[in-house]
């Protein structure tokens, strides 16, 4: 019996993709003191892992899939929350990294 591969959808281009071929980018759960108040805000970041707690969008290891993505808004979308494009440059930064060492 074969093993399923888990697919994902790119946010960029809209392709399903096996899990594996894609990054990550995760939303980090939010941290509350015991009356509900909000500590500090969930980050947003590249998972190169996977292995990340929080919410999570996928897009292709690609730079065009990425700036696609970053144009329609499609993070925020996904990951419910406004991203300020000082992240975005910096995740921008990361992917780049990635792909020079894959």
């Amino acid at each position: 019996m074969m093993k399923k591969i888990p697919l994902r959808k790119c946010t960029g281009c809209g392709e399903m993709k096996p899990k594996r071929e894609l990054i990550r980018v995760v939303k980090a759960p939010e941290k509350t003191d015991e009356n509900g108040n909000v500590l500090s805000a969930g980050g947003i970041s590249l998972d190169l892992t996977g292995k990340k707690a929080g919410r999570g969008a996928y897009v292709c290891r690609s730079v065009d899939c990425f700036e696609k993505a970053r144009k329609g808004r499609r993070f925020e979308r996904s990951l419910s929350c406004q991203i300020p494009p000082e992240v975005y440059e910096q995740m921008k930064a990361e992917l780049q990294a990635a792909g020079e060492v894959l």
